[in-house]
């Protein structure tokens, strides 16, 4: 077990920064990554939020995608928010013909499915193992995971509103995604957890 792992942050488009502050304060070392030998040194990769196309063609630009692929093959620790949801999923239901994902999370996304920026909200969760304290959660054109396989595990679901029953948080294995963004909120619970993923695989 490592006690202070080499957590990458897939450095191509997103909220990077935020994420790296995120992971020291909980004890990790951060690396940015942006090409295959980078990835070959961390002990785990998060996936920030940004915009999912545009990150899939960088990707493929950048000779990342089947590198990325086949280290989520291989069972490296990946966590996903937002965009990193959606390029983690196996299945995406509006991707653009042209967009490309990692993979390897048996989950359905759709993408953008609370609206435009615009229509950004925050609203509290209760996350599966963490307690009676719910955690403030940020949707910016959020995507919601439309369905699931029976190895993956839900970890929230909305609570109110029109959208009462959608999930937003899901863990298979070494393998973690929200729909939001917990990098912006001060609260580092998500990101403790998948430190101590990478803890435990490492």
């Amino acid at each position: 077990m490592t006690a202070s792992p080499l957590i990458g942050v897939l450095a191509l488009q997103g909220d990077i920064k935020e994420h790296e502050l995120a992971l020291t304060a909980v004890g990790a070392r951060t690396a940015r990554v942006r090409t295959e030998a980078e990835l070959a040194q961390v002990d785990g990769l998060v996936i920030p939020g940004g915009e999912s196309t545009t990150m899939s063609n960088l990707a493929i630009r950048m000779n990342l995608i089947d590198p990325l692929r086949a280290a989520s093959k291989a069972g490296l620790p990946m966590y996903g928010s937002c965009a990193g949801m959606i390029m983690l999923a196996a299945h995406v239901t509006d991707a653009r013909p042209d967009q490309q994902t990692i993979g390897g999370l048996d989950v359905t996304v759709r993408r953008n499915a609370f609206g435009r920026q615009v229509d950004s909200f925050e609203i509290d969760l209760d996350i599966s193992g963490f307690g009676p304290e719910p955690f403030r959660a940020v949707f910016i054109r959020a995507p919601l995971v439309e369905s699931v396989d029976s190895g993956v595990e839900v970890l929230s679901t909305l609570q109110r509103g029109g959208a009462a029953g959608t999930i937003v948080a899901v863990r298979q294995g070494v393998r973690l995604a929200t729909s939001f963004h917990p990098e912006l909120t001060g609260d580092t619970r998500i990101h403790e957890l998948f430190v101590e993923i990478v803890r435990q695989h490492s």
